[in-house]
C-alpha cells in the first residue's frame, strides 16, 4: 500500500499546483446590432439627411459598420432631395465624424442629373464635402469624365477632379 502512495504522491503534488490565472479576453465586437434602419437628421426641425440600411454593428467607441451596405437621402433647406448616395458597404468613424463608403459608390445630383461612380468615398457631414482618391466617373448629360482623385460638394453641385480624363461637348 505504501508503494502506491508514493507513486500517487508527484500526481496530487503535482494537482495541487498554483493555477495559472488568466486576464479576460476584452470583447471588441460589435455592442448593439440593428437591423432595417431608418434614420432621419434634422437642422431647424427640417430633415437634412434620410439614412436607410439593412444591418448596422455599433461599438464601444461609437463607430459604425454598415456591412449590407447603406442608402442616403440629402435634402434642401426647403426639404426637396437634393442627392442621394448608396454604397454596398459603409463605415462611420465617431472621433472623426467621418464616413467612409466602400464598393460601388455612387452619388446622384438629381437637379443636375449627373452621377458619380467610384469604388471608396469619404463624407464629411460637418463640411458637407465627400472626397477620395480613388479613381472616379462622372456622367453629365452626354459627357462621362474620368479621373483619379476628387473633392465635392455632398450634392455634387461643385467638384474638383485631381486628375480629370475624357472628352466633353464644347458649345462655341
Amino acid at each position: 500500500m505504501k508503494r502506491y502512495l508514493l507513486l500517487l504522491l508527484p500526481f496530487i503534488a503535482f494537482a495541487c499546483g498554483k493555477q495559472e490565472i488568466k486576464e479576460p479576453l476584452e470583447y471588441k465586437g460589435p455592442l448593439r446590432e440593428v437591423e432595417n434602419m431608418e434614420m432621419f437628421y434634422t437642422e431647424n426641425d427640417r430633415v437634412k439627411v434620410k439614412m436607410l440600411a439593412d444591418l448596422v454593428y455599433e461599438f464601444q467607441n461609437g463607430d459604425r459598420e454598415f456591412p449590407k451596405g447603406i442608402y442616403l437621402e440629402f435634402f434642401d433647406e426647403f426639404g426637396k432631395l437634393e442627392s442621394t448616395l448608396t454604397a454596398n458597404n459603409a463605415y462611420y468613424f465617431k472621433d472623426q465624424d467621418q464616413w467612409r463608403g466602400r464598393e460601388k459608390v455612387e452619388v446622384k445630383n438629381i437637379a443636375k442629373n449627373e452621377q458619380l461612380n467610384t469604388e471608396e468615398l469619404f463624407w464629411k457631414p460637418a463640411d458637407q464635402r465627400i472626397f477620395t482618391e480613388k479613381f472616379v466617373t462622372i456622367r453629365q448629360q452626354g459627357d462621362v469624365i474620368y479621373g483619379q482623385g476628387l473633392t465635392a460638394k455632398q450634392d455634387l453641385s461643385d467638384y474638383v477632379i485631381t486628375d480629370p480624363e475624357g472628352e466633353l461637348e464644347v458649345n462655341e
